[in-house]
């Protein structure tokens, strides 16, 4: 059962609550606003609001979810911030490595120190790790993740601020693009779009479009369901394919 309204995994998993601002896709972040809004409601998991917080009660979670799960691991949070140590990632990626049922999705901004963390670390291979590149200063984190040996690499277009020109998708298994939401969101042209989608075609490479956002495909400002997630009237929200799972 999806437990999440995130279309491209069915659970989340929050160890670690909080983060910082990195770069410019951290600008509106929904993490924030939602943590700020559970503080307020009393929930004793945000009491430090949006302050990077590890959770050591939530590492047993997963493993009382029998059935199979794609799990997004820190939605509320980036695990590799560095405020995070390095024992509790050991933490985190030991109870990935005994929940063998589940897959875990590892998305971070700071791609340079989980890069780094793997070159002392065996990635599981339940472990999918992703990185964000929302414009062009945030290319050279693919380099980071490139060479990772892991079972999925993976981008999150997500927001995408503007054209990202020619990309090298050497390495790469799985491409999520979609636009910003919110009062405060910044438009997603439908060309940048279709640059990623193009080149993701050429490779082969499964393309999820998560939604246009609170700009539409023709640049209108609405509701984001309203403005859906059609790309010439389809809808592209293709998975990697793991031979065996």
């Amino acid at each position: 059962m999806r437990t999440t309204k995130i279309e491209w995994t069915e659970r989340t998993w929050n160890p670690v609550t909080g983060c910082t601002k990195y770069s410019a896709g951290c600008e509106h972040c929904y993490a924030e606003t939602m943590s700020r809004r559970l503080q307020a409601m009393g929930n004793q998991k945000y009491t430090d609001g949006f302050k990077p917080t590890i959770h050591e009660d939530a590492l047993i979670e997963p493993y009382s979810w029998k059935k199979p799960n794609r799990i997004f691991v820190c939605s509320m949070s980036d695990l590799f911030h560095k405020d995070i140590p390095v024992k509790f990632i050991d933490k985190v990626f030991h109870t990935i490595e005994e929940t063998p049922w589940h897959t875990y999705q590892i998305l971070t901004k700071r791609s340079g120190r989980m890069a780094n963390y793997f070159k002392t670390h065996e990635i599981p291979s339940n472990a999918w790790l992703g990185t964000t590149v929302e414009d062009t200063k945030s290319i050279s984190r693919i380099e980071d993740i490139r060479s990772l040996k892991a079972s999925i690499k993976f981008l999150s277009c997500e927001p995408l601020l503007e054209d990202l020109g020619i990309l090298n998708l050497e390495g790469i298994d799985w491409v999520i693009v979609g636009g910003e939401s919110g009062v405060a969101a910044r438009p997603m042209k439908e060309e940048w779009v279709i640059n990623i989608k193009k080149q993701v075609d050429n490779k082969e490479i499964p393309f999820f479009f998560k939604q246009w956002g609170t700009w539409g495909q023709d640049g209108v400002r609405r509701n984001k369901k309203l403005n859906g997630k059609l790309i010439d009237g389809k809808i592209y929200q293709e998975m990697p394919y793991i031979y065996g799972k």
